[in-house]
C-alpha cells in the first residue's frame, strides 16, 4: 500500500464490510466523492480520501465504545492504528461532530483530545458526507438532512444534533461548491 488512502480504504473495509454492509456501502460513496475533489485539493488529496474512508470507522462493533463514532473511531485510530494526527482530527470532527457531542455530554472530551481540522479539509469531508446517501450514491445535501431525519425521527438525539448543524453543514456545502467552481 503506497498511499494514506490505500491504507485506510483496508482498514475501512476490515472494519466495516462484513458487519455493517449498508454503513460500509455508504463509506464508498463518501470517499469515491473525496476522490473527486483532488483537484481542488491538491496536496491534500490523499488526506481527504483516506477521512472519507475512515469518518465513520466508529461505527464497528469492535470500535465502538461512547456512543459517538466521530470520537470512537478518531480514539481508535490514534490509539490502535497510530494514524497522522490530523487524520484523526478529521474524522473526530466530521460533519459537525461537536454538535452531536454536546448532545452527549462529550464535547469537552472531544475538544480535549482531538483539535478541529483546518477549516476548508473540514469543510471538504462534510460535503463528502453530507452529500452521499447512506447506499453510496451521490445525493443533494437536503435529501441526505432529510434522509437523517427520516431515519432517526425527530426526538432523537441524531436528528436534533442535524437540525443545529444544518446551517453549518449547508455552509460546508457551499464552501466546497465554490471552491470546485473557481478551479474549474
Amino acid at each position: 500500500m503506497n498511499t494514506l488512502a490505500s491504507w485506510a480504504g483496508h482498514l475501512s473495509q476490515a472494519r466495516l464490510q462484513d458487519s455493517l454492509p449498508l454503513r460500509w456501502a455508504h463509506v464508498q460513496g463518501v470517499a469515491a466523492r473525496a476522490r473527486s475533489l483532488a483537484p481542488v485539493l491538491g496536496a491534500d488529496a490523499d488526506l481527504l480520501e483516506a477521512a472519507a474512508w475512515l469518518h465513520d470507522i466508529g461505527y464497528a462493533p469492535d470500535v465502538a465504545v461512547t456512543g459517538l463514532h466521530a470520537l470512537d473511531g478518531a480514539r481508535y485510530l490514534r490509539d490502535a492504528q497510530h494514524a497522522d494526527a490530523m487524520l484523526c482530527r478529521l474524522v473526530a470532527h466530521h460533519s459537525c461532530a461537536i454538535i452531536e457531542a454536546e448532545e452527549r455530554g462529550l464535547a469537552d472530551v472531544l475538544s480535549r483530545e482531538f483539535e478541529p481540522p483546518p477549516d476548508f479539509l473540514g469543510s471538504a469531508l462534510t460535503f463528502c458526507d453530507m452529500t452521499t446517501s447512506p447506499d453510496g450514491e451521490p445525493v443533494p445535501v437536503e435529501r441526505r438532512l432529510a434522509e437523517i431525519h427520516h431515519r432517526y425521527g425527530t426526538g432523537h438525539l441524531v436528528s436534533r444534533s442535524i437540525r443545529r448543524a444544518t446551517p453549518m453543514i449547508l455552509r460546508a456545502v457551499e464552501q466546497v461548491h465554490g471552491r470546485a467552481d473557481r478551479t474549474a
